[in-house]
């Protein structure tokens, strides 16, 4: 009766939905739910939606509160205190008696809105008990003042609440670990376990318009999303009207499936992107680095016939000639044109249109599994490919990061990479801005001295770079422009030990590196703060597979392949212009190959250990030249280094090293790789001192033309 009355209140209240209750129908006789903590709402929510007799495990003081006295009058209560050893082997035997138990692994309700520590004891629990583990994911709740998150997120009275009931399902630890080690498998297990519920109970079966909508939705139309060096911040209601009204007046010229942007990281490409995407066109990000060449080449792959450009960007980034060549191939489409054909009742149609989501909803009739952007490798090895990700491949990897680190609308993002980059579109944009994370976008990442101004004069929370630009802003800034960082995130290169240990002494921040690619939407591992491992990339991300085969002729370390909802759709190919080709490799449809050589440890984090094409083969050897690089950066930590290939008629291929070290001798490797116990195939036959190592927009080293020099 009191479950009943309880059901037609809170449906009544926060109209509350229950899927996947089908996972009750025949509970096990051991029982153990584990529920994020997202409210004081959660147990109530729990005891009145699960149609089964439950006890719950409760923290001690919470138990001898007003509030836990009051709940043992209505049901079962379990007093637990996480940090006592004999408490846990008490809710051992609790559990062992058979029946539901109810644990929340957190320990708390959550302070951040995301998953937070997660205890290993639940775990053990679950474990010595052979216990049944019923996953439930609570949504919502965290919106009502009966969170914990009063000043972090707008909160509602009566927000709708979701509960997610998965499948249930057993730990499996290795029978030989004992004592503390078993503990901590079985705390991994489950942490992994929570982890991946937040991810696959999420919705991202929509498009990146309706994941805009729902984010203006949750934090407030008049909330600061975004801003740039004009240091006019705009609003979701804001960015959402110039979008609509510049979107509009473009698709009016481009109506392709595909249309081509040439434009630096401000709000006007922003604005460009989410316009493009509210009239259902795809945008093909162009690399204003990779030359007129290579421009020309993508735009034949992508078979663009039109380019969205700016003339005040073409002149401030000396680009007259590329774009003479470009018009050649392709119309070029000048927003300073576009900005004149704006008019009056232009603006009022936008501002209307954009105030209702039934109307934006309209405009673009996508699915979750259309073209929502055409990215193009960085050609860092050769011709460059265009990458088609869907809207669900973007959504994918922005939950997955979710799912692993708390970011919320306090929180503020500087994104100095270039928004034709994946790692700056979707880390750097696409997930601020659909989180309410403010996101301050600044043009140029190789401005070192600048972006640490940056960084101190808007308090920045959160900093995206690759090794190279990280280093960079460690050689220039002051000590204290980085005192609000609380997140820098580091991708697309190998981050060098010695820029980890600068920032870490320098600023006391830790840098959380990184790896993924272009067709992942980028992000295949990541280090976390609650999972960081130095030397390492981080575990996976939530829902991927993975698969290791071995490389002939390497004693470390197998190829990796994956697979997972944040794989692209296909590639464009120069060779095969305008048809879309699916990934799959030999393990079937689905599969991408990353190419990269790596390890994955018994606590699932990765190393990697080079690029299978970046591997030299002398005297039947395979030598990693990126291992070549980390010795020479051992040597010179302070200049910057590139190793590559070259053919040798005695023993195959021989290294070279390019270095913009002073006075670089060979002997000085030669010691290091003696001290280190580094093989001598290891050691560059030759050292060639320049100026700079040519770099592609992206921050990478550019090895095609590091081989040409």
């Amino acid at each position: 009766m009191i479950k009943a009355i309880l059901r037609w209140v809170l449906e009544k209240l926060y109209k509350v939905e229950v899927n996947g209750i089908e996972h009750l129908q025949q509970p096990d006789e051991r029982l153990l739910v584990v529920a994020n903590h997202t409210s004081f709402l959660d147990a109530i929510l729990l005891y009145a939606y699960l149609p089964i007799p439950t006890t719950f495990a409760i923290n001690t003081y919470t138990a001898q509160s007003l509030i836990g006295r009051i709940a043992s009058k209505l049901v079962s209560l379990f007093p637990l205190d996480p940090a006592n050893p004999l408490s846990i082997r008490s809710l051992i035997r609790r559990v062992e008696q058979g029946g539901c138990v109810v644990i929340f692994p957190e320990g708390r309700i959550t302070r951040t809105g995301a998953l937070m520590k997660v205890y290993h004891g639940p775990g053990l629990v679950a474990d010595r008990a052979d216990a049944t583990i019923l996953p439930v994911r609570i949504d919502g709740a965290q919106y009502t003042p009966f969170s914990r998150l009063r000043g972090l997120v707008r909160l509602s009275w009566f927000p709708k609440i979701t509960l997610t009931i998965q499948a249930p399902r057993k730990l499996a630890v290795d029978e030989s670990l004992r004592g503390r080690a078993r503990r901590e498998a079985a705390g991994q297990q489950l942490t992994k376990l929570m982890t991946t519920m937040m991810f696959e109970t999420a919705n991202i079966d929509q498009t990146l318009v309706e994941r805009l909508l729902d984010a203006r939705t949750i934090h407030g139309g008049k909330h600061i999303v975004a801003e740039d060096t004009e240091r006019s911040p705009l609003s979701y209601n804001e960015l959402i009207t110039r979008s609509v009204i510049l979107g509009r007046k473009v698709t009016q010229q481009c109506d392709d499936e595909f249309v081509g942007v040439l434009l630096p990281s401000t709000l006007t490409t922003v604005n460009l992107f989410w316009g493009l995407q509210f009239y259902g066109q795809t945008p093909a990000m162009l690399n204003y680095t990779a030359g007129a060449q290579g421009m020309v080449a993508a735009c034949e792959t992508a078979q663009l016939k039109r380019v969205i450009t700016s003339r005040r960007f073409i002149k401030l980034a000396k680009l007259e000639s590329v774009a003479a060549t470009l018009a050649a191939h392709v119309e070029l489409v000048y927003l300073e044109d576009v900005a004149t054909t704006i008019s009056g009742f232009d603006k009022v149609i936008g501002l209307i249109t954009s105030r209702s989501d039934r109307l934006l909803s309209k405009l673009a009739t996508r699915h979750a599994d259309a073209p929502a952007v055409v990215l193009f490798t960085s050609g860092s090895e050769g011709t460059p490919k265009g990458v088609v990700l869907s809207h669900r491949n973007l959504l994918s990897n922005i939950q997955q990061l979710i799912s692993s680190i708390d970011f919320n609308a306090q929180d503020i993002a500087l994104n100095a990479l270039p928004l034709f980059h994946s790692f700056g579109l979707s880390a750097g944009m696409l997930l601020p801005i659909t989180s309410g994370v403010r996101v301050f976008f600044y043009p140029s990442p190789l401005h070192y001295r600048v972006v640490p101004e940056v960084a101190y004069d808007i308090n920045a929370t959160m900093l995206f770079g690759t090794n190279t630009f990280l280093a960079g802003y460690a050689r220039f800034a002051n000590p204290y422009d980085f005192y609000s960082m609380r997140y820098v995130f580091a991708g697309a290169e190998k981050l060098q030990a010695e820029v980890r240990q600068t920032w870490q002494d320098k600023f006391g921040v830790r840098i959380f590196e990184g790896y993924g690619a272009t067709e992942t939407s980028p992000v295949i591992a990541g280090n976390t703060p609650i999972a960081n491992k130095a030397g390492t990339v981080g575990r996976l991300m939530p829902g991927m597979d993975y698969r290791l085969s071995a490389v002939e002729g390497l004693d470390e370390g197998q190829r990796l392949q994956v697979r997972g909802p944040n794989v692209m759709l296909g590639y464009l190919l120069h060779s095969n212009p305008g048809q879309l080709v699916p990934p799959a490799t030999e393990l079937g449809d689905g599969w991408y190959d990353t190419g990269d050589i790596v390890t994955i440890d018994d606590e699932g984090f990765v190393r990697i250990c080079g690029r299978a094409k970046r591997f030299a083969k002398i005297a039947g050897e395979m030598v990693s030249l990126t291992s070549v690089e980390a010795l020479a950066s051992r040597v010179w930590p302070n200049a910057e280094h590139a190793a590559v290939a070259t053919p040798d008629a005695r023993k195959g291929e021989q290294v070279i090293l390019l270095t913009t070290a002073e006075n670089a001798d060979r002997s000085a490797v030669i010691a290091q790789a003696q001290t280190d116990g580094v093989a001598e195939t290891a050691i560059p036959r030759q050292i060639i001192q320049v100026a700079a190592i040519p770099l592609l927009g992206t921050g990478k080293v550019d090895y095609v033309r590091a081989a040409k020099m």
